[in-house]
């Protein structure tokens, strides 16, 4: 009889799953997808315990900055105060070196003012006495004495 092709053909598969079984090949083939499965979950567990870190760490991050932002506006609203309390101290420390030159200048001029007037009567009293002095020198002892006093009385008026 004979055998075709189709039939070998049929025999070696037979064999072949027979071989296939008897080495407990889809065991094997079962195992090492159990065993991807397996590294497929660790990885996924690690990628998902990288992200919570990486979550955390961003969070921190963020608070961090906000913090810092919340710590320069302090900063900044300090600077602003000693700023304004440096103006306000140096406008307060103008003003009184204004008030100060101001008086000195006034107390100044009221020297000035007395020691004009002290002239004016010093020099009043001189030309009183000279007038005096050249009607005395003359005959009308009497008139003279009476335009001295006349003289003096003026000046005293003007004075005062």
């Amino acid at each position: 009889m004979a055998l075709d092709a189709t039939f070998w053909a049929f025999v070696a598969l037979l064999i072949f799953l027979g071989v296939v079984f008897y080495m407990k090949v889809p065991g094997m083939i079962g195992a090492a997808l159990d065993k991807r499965a397996v590294k497929i979950t660790a990885e996924i567990e690690e990628a998902r315990r990288l992200r919570e870190e990486a979550q955390q760490l961003l969070a921190e991050y963020q608070r961090k900055r906000k913090e810092a932002e919340a710590e320069a506006a302090d900063i900044i609203a300090a600077a602003k105060r000693e700023a304004e309390l440096l103006t306000k101290e140096a406008k307060a420390k103008t003003e009184d070196y204004v008030t100060r030159r101001t008086a000195l200048a006034e107390q100044k001029i009221a020297q000035a003012e007395r020691e004009a007037v002290n002239e004016v009567r010093a020099s009043a009293v001189d030309i009183a006495v000279e007038a005096a002095r050249s009607l005395l020198a003359g005959k009308d002892a009497k008139a003279g004495t009476d335009l001295f006093k006349a003289s003096l009385d003026a000046v005293k008026a003007k004075l005062n």
